[in-house]
């Protein structure tokens, strides 16, 4: 049974003259991160909505097509039961802080309190997600008086401690600097290896190379590719896409067809490296 099975689905927003996904059908597979790419209003966002059935549940509009969560079709899903099921974090930290909560520590036990996880298992579950996180100095503060960055990482944390099998994160390093982004992307390497099914949308093409198992590209609210990372990044999906490769792809295409091209089409670091060592050595 496929994790997620979505079968000629179109969208338009109320109050929107344009379908913000256009006769999308796709399967996804249970244990596997799912890498989402495409430019801006691409659909990428609304593709995360539907899937964690915040369309048609809470974003009214007209929806077309059919939409399975673990072969039960999303209206027949009880909504309270679907958010235990499925995890999520999206780009706008603001909208995802409960703001009735006085400390960070209370803000990450939220919903675990919401579905009655014990008290010592609640605190065994947030002290672990604080620790990963980096957020010992945020504990004690008020969430409602963080930043943006700061936000994000507390929504971030909130999710992982209910330790849902299947998440779906939309830009989870968009407020974020780099050392936080790397923070965040070894939590997402983590939750990986541990199973859980991730659907991830994210603009930073060379992090994406890194941990996605499988890339999805969307262009115009339509799904114009989707398979193994390595055979989309380095495909010619990604020009008509108009979505930037990794670096070491593109350097990797430039050395094409010349005396010194690489054996290989490298889509991170690490395979440029194993592909340039032997020269070194020799």
């Amino acid at each position: 049974m496929a994790l997620v099975s979505i079968h000629g689905v179109s969208f338009t927003y109320a109050y929107s003259e344009q379908p913000a996904l256009r006769d999308v059908s796709l399967q996804l597979e249970e244990g596997l991160l799912y890498g989402v790419i495409g430019t801006n209003a691409s659909g990428k966002t609304t593709l995360c909505s539907l899937i964690r059935g915040l369309i048609p549940l809470f974003h009214p509009g007209t929806l077309t097509g059919k939409v399975e969560i673990r072969g039960r079709n999303l209206l027949d899903w009880d909504p309270a039961h679907l958010a235990r099921a499925i995890g999520c974090v999206f780009e706008n930290p603001f909208t995802q802080i409960s703001g009735i909560k006085d400390t960070v520590f209370e803000e990450i036990a939220f919903g675990l309190e919401n579905i009655g996880v014990p008290r010592e298992e609640m605190i065994t579950r947030v002290l672990g997600v604080v620790e990963r996180l980096g957020l010992q100095s945020l504990i004690k503060k008020n969430p409602n008086e963080l930043s943006g960055g700061q936000r994000q990482k507390v929504a971030f944390a909130a999710i992982v401690a209910m330790e849902a099998d299947f998440i779906v994160i939309d830009e989870p390093t968009s407020q974020l600097d780099p050392e936080a982004s790397d923070a965040v992307f070894g939590i997402i390497g983590d939750l990986r290896k541990q199973g859980k099914s991730i659907v991830l949308v994210e603009h930073k093409i060379d992090l994406m190379a890194q941990h996605a198992d499988r890339i999805i590209v969307m262009k115009d609210g339509k799904v114009i590719g989707e398979g193994p990372t390595g055979d989309i990044l380095t495909s010619e999906i990604m020009d008509v896409a108009d979505v930037p490769r990794p670096e070491v792809t593109d350097l990797a295409l430039a050395l094409k067809g010349t005396a010194k091209a690489l054996p290989t089409l490298p889509i991170t670091r690490a395979q440029a490296f194993d592909a340039i060592s032997p020269r070194l050595s020799g």
